[in-house]
């Protein structure tokens, strides 16, 4: 399995600065892909405090390969620690370090350009390759299972969960049809043809929310962000930073009710003249509404067109 060239970091400038608003401390990189982001943010906080604690995770060996050459030089200034998992493992990964509490955890959701770029990763309708799509290459299920081996109706329910696809009866019927499908140029084709013409003439390529849905539904992104969240505001320490990038709206509106939720204080009935719920608010919005790359980072990395930052910080106070 080769990769491609390392993964261009999204936002990377805000990140940092996000980052060195945290206090002292470990700062967890939950998707530390070819290490760019968390080699900046480590970098920074060696010049700041000179020390650093990073904790990186990734359920993608060619990923954690890539990250641990480009994190090499910061060694033994910075203490890092490469772990593959996947992200929602993280309250184990503390526990294991005994780490109770982190300054700082970045999330970067969504697929990167090593996968992208790499045909046999089964990624992308662009570059003609295997029906894969895992990111961790040891996950039983693949997309070559889903669209030879599901039954229609369980194929259009993870597109339309996955990628809210109005067109997913169609596609399902038409890929069931078309039997064995080995490619993912020929699956793009298929789908393409099963979308009605008018609608093929707006958006991008009409088979981007179908290999969204797949790719999401192989590797259970959605699953493992719901997981993550909670402890993503009970392990910081008070200061500490949490930053999500997410690519699409199911990223985003979990993200966006989770910090909403953490941020609530009382939630008694405003009849109440004395508080009743003793709830108290967990975080700050650091980034209420979302922050977007700016146009000259979009024209240098198109990619990032559909970047969503959003971060709080913890205060002070116990978990709920």
């Amino acid at each position: 399995m080769t990769a491609s060239a390392p993964h261009t970091p999204v936002l990377l400038d805000r990140v940092v600065s996000l980052f060195l608003d945290a206090p002292a401390g470990v700062v967890v990189d939950a998707t530390v892909g070819a290490g760019g982001h968390a080699h900046a943010v480590t970098q920074a906080r060696l010049e700041r405090d000179g020390t650093a604690h990073l904790v990186g995770l990734d359920r993608d060996p060619v990923a954690l390969a890539l990250a641990e050459e480009r994190l090499a030089p910061l060694r033994p200034a910075a203490t890092v620690e490469l772990v593959r998992t996947r992200f929602d493992a993280l309250p184990r990964v503390l526990d294991d370090l005994e780490v109770p509490a982190v300054a700082g955890i970045l999330l970067d959701l969504g697929i990167s350009s090593m996968h992208i770029d790499a045909a046999e990763r089964g990624f992308s309708y662009r570059n003609d390759g295997p029906l894969d799509m895992r990111m961790d290459p040891d996950l039983p299920t693949s997309a070559d299972d889903i669209i030879n081996r599901w039954e229609p109706t369980e194929i259009a329910r993870v597109l339309r969960t996955y990628a809210e696809e109005r067109f997913a009866d169609r596609i399902s019927r038409a890929v069931v049809a078309a039997r064995p499908i080995t490619s993912t140029a020929a699956l793009a084709e298929i789908v393409r043809d099963a979308i009605p013409a008018a609608a093929r003439r707006t958006g991008g390529h009409p088979a981007t929310r179908t290999f969204q849905a797949l790719r999401i539904a192989v590797n259970d992104e959605l699953g493992a962000l719901d997981a993550v969240l909670p402890t993503v505001i009970d392990r910081l320490k008070p200061g500490g930073v949490a930053v999500v990038l997410s690519y699409h709206s199911l990223e985003d509106r979990r993200v966006k009710r989770a910090f909403a939720a953490a941020a609530t204080g009382c939630i008694c009935p405003p009849q109440l003249a004395v508080c009743a719920c003793g709830q108290l608010p967990l975080v700050e919005h650091l980034v209420r509404r979302p922050e977007r790359p700016s146009s000259e980072e979009v024209a240098a990395n198109p990619r990032a067109t559909s970047a969503l930052l959003r971060a709080v910080r913890r205060l002070e106070g116990p978990s709920r």
